[in-house]
């Protein structure tokens, strides 16, 4: 079954998401050094990067 044209996403129009997903967060928290590597849990909340 093939997608409607109507609901596929173009290259031209893109919106900044106003979340990220939990690896992202984490990969994120990592890089600032603001997390553990062993800590999933209880993550602290970040602004979202845009895309």
């Amino acid at each position: 079954m093939s997608q409607h044209p109507s609901l596929r996403i173009s290259g031209k129009i893109r919106k900044t998401r106003n979340v990220m997903k939990r690896y992202e967060r984490i990969d994120a928290l990592r890089a600032e050094g603001r997390i553990p590597e062993d800590k999933v849990l209880g993550l602290p909340k970040t602004k979202p990067i845009e895309m």
